[in-house]
């Protein structure tokens, strides 16, 4: 039996790879061309300690102290070269994805989909059969080429992947390069090339509490998580804020619905920036955090926005006094032609 591994490396690339019960994950990765450092097998050096944030393993028993105290152990350190994963697991690599001689993962499919959900708002579907092997963390997100230039443009996966199928939510931008691509030119059977997954932003283990707050299309890490919890299920509450500046800009409520009808503990609120909204929620994300949403402290938030959300955000909770778990944020900003 094999088991997924995710490998996160610090510059942001995430590459996974299968990894047999007999086999360590540094020989698993080797066997399938990423060359995680290491100057022994022993466990004797260190030179492959790593940090496995999730999943079940076996440390192994050859290590010595030197290479990995029962400190760093009990923190969730391990050494790659004596590490045997147990279920599936993800691990980070304290290097580049170029050091340890691998780099993005390249995908193409074609397009299914265009829908204008607002003015503001385009929803992208591609499916291929390449895609059917593309996996990624909920919250990832790719780099998508745009047809007819050499530039790229960043977006979260808005879905899980299902049957070689994935989903993005797109700003339409006036003057942008994608936004004038999917608005004028595409078509459905184009081709479009993925390169990814990256990014530092996906949902972790579920160990307490989610505070989910979303500003645009900031919504889109948060749906494909909400599906990933939909299929595995969760102990805690979860709640998501999801904020914009106009009531145009509210797309997806319907979704949201539906996942709150399938996710027993899940609840959500939109506001509206704009004072001069007709939606009955107005004002700002920060606005609707309610002291039970932040559990004292005891709770993991994960914030995608434009930067002012995440510094507005940021300064709220300092003024709180509270000191969450966890606080995992993702800016983004959009991109003219």
């Amino acid at each position: 039996m094999s088991h997924k591994i995710a490998l996160n490396f610090e510059d942001g690339v995430t590459r996974f790879i299968d990894a047999n019960a007999s086999e360590t994950v540094a020989d698993a990765a080797y066997r399938q061309g990423i060359n995680i450092p290491l100057d022994c097998r022993d466990g004797a050096c260190g030179t492959c300690k790593c940090f496995a944030e999730s999943g079940e393993y076996d440390l192994g028993e050859e290590y010595i102290d030197d290479a990995l105290t029962a400190e760093e152990a009990g923190e969730g350190f391990v050494l790659t070269c004596q590490m045997r994963a147990k279920g599936d697991c993800v691990v980070h690599i304290p290097t580049s994805s170029e050091v340890c001689k691998t780099g993005q993962s390249s995908y193409e499919g074609a397009i299914q989909e265009v829908r204008r959900l607002s003015d503001s708002t385009l929803s992208l579907s591609i499916q291929g059969q390449g895609l059917a092997d593309l996996t990624f963390l909920p919250g990832q997100y790719v780099n998508l080429n745009v047809p007819g230039s050499d530039q790229t443009r960043a977006y979260s996966f808005s879905s899980v992947q299902k049957d070689g199928r994935v989903s993005f939510l797109i700003r339409n931008v006036p003057g942008g390069l994608m936004s004038h691509f999917l608005t004028e030119l595409a078509k459905v059977g184009d081709t479009m090339s993925l390169a990814g997954p990256l990014g530092s932003f996906y949902l972790r283990p579920i160990k307490r509490p989610l505070l989910l707050l979303a500003g645009g299309t900031g919504l889109a890490p948060f749906t494909a998580m909400l599906e990933t919890i939909a299929q595995k299920g969760s102990d805690h509450p979860l709640h998501l804020i999801y904020g914009v500046t106009n009531d145009f800009d509210l797309v997806e409520i319907d979704r949201l619905k539906a996942l709150a009808a399938s996710i027993p503990n899940f609840t959500f609120s939109a506001c509206v920036a704009n004072p001069q909204s007709e939606w009955p929620q107005k004002g700002y994300v920060t606005q609707h955090i309610a002291p039970e949403h932040l559990n004292g402290g005891d709770v993991d938030i994960y914030l995608c926005g434009p930067p002012p959300m995440v510094e507005a955000v940021s300064q709220y909770i300092r003024e709180q006094g509270i000191s969450p778990a966890n606080f995992y944020y993702e800016k983004f900003a959009a991109s003219a032609a």
